[in-house]
């Protein structure tokens, strides 16, 4: 059935076969998830947590290869049964290079197993000429702690992209679309747009795909390579593992209910905020949840998150292990008069030197609240300068300084430092940073474009 032929709007039933694209799902689980006869299958690829990078250099986190298994998989079931395939932030980030490698993979696939759909595509990159109005205009403010958006901060970022909402994604369903790929979209939205173009709750369809996006990793035990089914119906939705091994409680529900909030009972997206105060959370004996209470919120002023990238150098690192007992003792002045030899050798020229100690506090730093005396310490030499040839002479110079450093009580002379690997510097490439992370106010069908193209033996744009 398909979403334009939908009679029955009391149950939609929507498949979630991994947390993102390219991280597999066993197919039997899949298959179980299909049996169930979903309305729409929905899949997450991409997300901000490996950081600036891949934004900013245009390539994706995922793997080519996995990325094409999985997806072989879900346009065959989707083209085969006519109910529609919806990918979000396609390739990662979203940018248009993202989107122009995973519709590249879903060519390819059409081509190989000669599939015919209509492919809706949607782009969410964003000209700087569009933020900097939007900034004159008082139309941008910071998100998550952020600091005020400067025109410096815009100019300089190699890409921007805004989070879509749901709305550019029913526009593509009202267009036939069998295939949507969207640009960087709010992680529910791929999972909240039908539900809510069929007249489902909003609310209830937002905090649906909130849980969906992550697919199994809501459920117990939980897996981020795995299948779940969505059921939304007029007053609650219900969350199924199609998995053998695994269920939904109400603690693994309402666990990934907080998942990604600083304020545990609101949830802000494109155009309004999740309101999750009255939500009821009921566990079924046969593994499943229901919930209930879910809220939506309208904004009074439609806005968007925007996330930009800029790269502001380039890094090389060295990997080492310190086991001495005096070293380990006395870490900390090693590495500050490692520090001071190095920037007088290059007359304070250097770059940015950074040392990560493992084994004590190389995770949190000076936040980590458990500091212990190790036997062992692994060592994480970090250097980033203007260039490539920049970043590794100031590696190389940390990794050599501190090598052969005298300290108090020092014994052995044959070096303070060992190596897994040889060689023992890696050129880790551009170093980017977040250079746009806000809120810009706008009308949701103004910055994404949706072009339709008839994927089959006669390709053309519509």
């Amino acid at each position: 059935m398909t979403a334009g032929e939908m009679k029955d709007p009391r149950e939609l039933r929507i498949l979630a076969p991994t947390a993102i694209l390219g991280y597999g799902f066993p197919v039997e689980s899949f298959e179980t998830g299909l049996a169930r006869d979903p309305h729409v299958i929905a899949v997450d690829a991409g997300s901000t947590d490996p950081g600036p990078y891949y934004l900013g250099v245009g390539e994706s986190f995922t793997d080519r290869s996995a990325v094409q298994r999985d997806l072989s998989l879900l346009l065959e079931a989707a083209v085969s049964r006519k109910i529609p395939l919806i990918v979000g932030t396609a390739g990662g980030c979203g940018a248009a290079p993202h989107v122009a490698w995973c519709r590249d993979i879903i060519e390819e696939i059409a081509r190989d197993k000669d599939l015919s759909f209509r492919l809706g595509v949607i782009t969410a990159d964003v000209e700087i000429e569009v933020v900097l109005k939007a900034l004159k205009s008082n139309e941008v403010i910071p998100a998550g702690g952020a600091p005020e958006l400067t025109e410096s901060a815009v100019v300089a970022s190699t890409r921007i992209v805004a989070q879509m909402g749901v709305e550019p994604i029913i526009a593509a369903l009202d267009q036939e679309s069998d295939v949507i790929l969207t640009g960087r979209a709010y992680d529910p939205a791929v999972f909240a747009a039908l539900p809510i173009r069929e007249g489902f709750d909003r609310g209830l369809s937002v905090h649906m795909g909130k849980i969906l996006e992550c697919a199994a990793i809501a459920a117990s035990p939980g897996s981020g390579a795995d299948c779940v089914l969505g059921i939304i119906r007029d007053d609650s939705f219900i969350l199924e593992a199609t998995g053998d091994d695994r269920r939904f409680t109400r603690e693994s529900t309402a666990a990934h209910t907080l998942y990604e909030k600083s304020d545990p009972n609101r949830l802000a997206g494109p155009g309004g905020v999740l309101n999750l105060e009255h939500c009821e959370f009921i566990e079924h004996a046969d593994g499943r949840v229901e919930v209930r209470g879910s809220h939506y919120e309208p904004a009074e002023r439609y806005a968007v998150k925007l996330e930009g990238a800029r790269r502001v150098g380039f890094r090389s690192c060295c990997i080492a292990g310190v086991r001495d007992r005096i070293a380990v003792d006395r870490i900390d002045s090693i590495l500050d008069a490692t520090r001071g030899q190095v920037e007088e050798m290059l007359e304070g020229n250097s770059g940015d030197m950074h040392f990560h100690v493992y084994g004590r506090d190389g995770v949190m730093g000076k936040l980590e609240p458990e500091r212990r005396k190790p036997h062992e310490l692994g060592l994480v030499l970090e250097a980033v300068a203007q260039t490539q040839e920049g970043a590794d002479t100031l590696c190389s110079l940390m990794r050599s300084t501190l090598l052969h450093l005298g300290y108090p009580g020092r014994i052995s002379t044959a070096g303070n430092l060992a190596f897994p690997f040889s060689p023992s510097d890696i050129s880790m490439g551009p170093v980017y940073e977040f250079s746009v992370h806000h809120l810009m106010q706008v009308e949701p069908e103004a910055l994404f474009p949706l072009t339709v193209y008839e994927i089959g033996p006669a390709r053309k744009a519509i």
